[in-house]
């Protein structure tokens, strides 16, 4: 399996990236993670959950190289907050990042294709870094 890291602005646009970072940071907000819900997307538990966003939305905003398992993580971490209202942000989504669903899930659709091939040897798979 490869691990070579991809920078953000090699794969992504401006505002794919942006989405990405304020997803990462809604776990340190309105979002509450269990530590068996962490551990299901590749962290150690909640806290490495928390840990990793910062370390990760700081790589995106730096567009610092990052490796696929942490774009695994970084995505499916996105697609939970975005969508889950028992564990995510969910319907207070707009209220928390300003961003509406219908804005969001082209973006979102988006930023799933441009990554296929970067994270896809974790598809159905834990992404243990």
């Amino acid at each position: 399996m490869s691990e070579q890291a991809v920078r953000p602005s090699e794969v992504l646009a401006e505002d794919e990236v942006r989405l990405l970072q304020r997803a990462l940071g809604e776990w340190g907000g309105p979002a509450r993670c269990s530590d068996e819900l962490a551990f299901g997307m590749g962290f150690v538990d909640a806290r490495d959950l928390l840990d990793q966003c910062h370390i990760l939305g700081r790589a995106l905003g730096n567009d610092g190289p990052i490796k696929p398992v942490d774009w695994a993580r970084t995505l499916l971490a996105a697609e939970i907050v975005f969508v889950s209202d028992l564990v995510g942000s969910g319907v207070e989504w707009q209220t928390t990042t300003g961003l509406t669903d219908e804005a969001t899930l082209p973006i979102l659709r988006a930023i799933q294709r441009k990554l296929v091939r970067t994270v896809s040897a974790y598809y159905g798979k834990r992404p243990v870094a």
